[in-house]
Parts: C-alpha cells; structure tokens; sequence
C-alpha cells in the first residue's frame, strides 16, 4: 500500500534516524512511501526506503521534478508550494506523523479531512493521532488501520 510520511523539511540527527528507520521499515514490507520529495524527514524516509528496496513518491511544492532528493523514485511537480500538503495525506492509505511544524500540522489536517489514519511517532499530541513508540509499531497501527 501507499503510506504518507509527513514530518519536518530540517531536522536533527535523531530525527533523521528515526524517519529512516521508518522508511527502511515501510520497504522491508514492501509499502510505498509517498512523501513531500524534499529534504529533512522526506529525504530521510526515501533513504531508508530505497535501502530496502522500497518505491517513493515525491509530491514537491515545486515546479521542477528536478527538487526532488535523490531518493524519490517518482517526482511529481505541482508548483501549489504549500498547497500540495493537502496531495500528500490525500495519496496514502494511512499516513505516519513525524516530528515537524506547521505544514506537518496542515498535512494532519488535510489527512482528518480525506478520513486517512494518523499514526504519530514522537509527533503532535492530538485528537485522531494513534501514538506510537517505535518506527516498527508505526508501520504495524497504519496496516492495522487500513486492514480494519
């Protein structure tokens, strides 16, 4: 299945780790990470998915599939800038929360709207948002959620 990872465009090492487990975890069992196709968290997931194997989806704010990090499979350019947080939750089956700011905050939203299942992992306490503790259990609640 296609899974959303959202998460911050600068990170610190730790947080890096964390989305790259969680990518590297999504292609061990042969998901697809679809993701914003920038830097920080996007850029870690699609590392630890192509080291497994795993396909990516870049959905970039911009109007060049050349912004892409050299691990999205797929760019899509859409030159929506901060619009095209709403395509990110909209193109998973579920969607894993990382640690971000504002357009993780947007992209939460817009995955309530499209009825998507939130999994958190070290993210925003909010309402919806299934709180987990590692990459692997993320991995296991979203396909828990969308086999329900």
């Amino acid at each position: 299945m296609r899974v959303s990872v959202i998460g911050g465009g600068r990170i610190e090492d730790e947080a890096s780790t964390r989305a790259e487990a969680v990518g590297r975890e999504l292609g061990r069992r042969g998901h697809t990470v679809v993701c914003g196709g920038l830097g920080g968290t996007m850029e870690a997931v699609c590392r630890g998915a192509k080291a497994e194997d795993g396909r990516t989806i870049g959905i970039l704010p911009t109007e060049r599939p050349a912004d892409a990090n050299d691990y999205v499979d797929v760019p899509i350019a859409t030159g929506l800038g901060h619009a095209r947080n709403a395509l990110v939750p909209l193109n998973g089956a579920a969607v894993i929360a990382l640690a971000g700011s504002h357009g993780t905050l947007s992209e939460i939203g817009f995955a309530g709207v499209y009825d998507r299942p939130v999994v958190g992992l070290e993210t925003h306490e909010l309402p919806g948002i299934e709180a987990v503790e590692t990459p692997q259990a993320a991995v296991d609640a979203v396909e828990a959620a969308v086999s329900e």
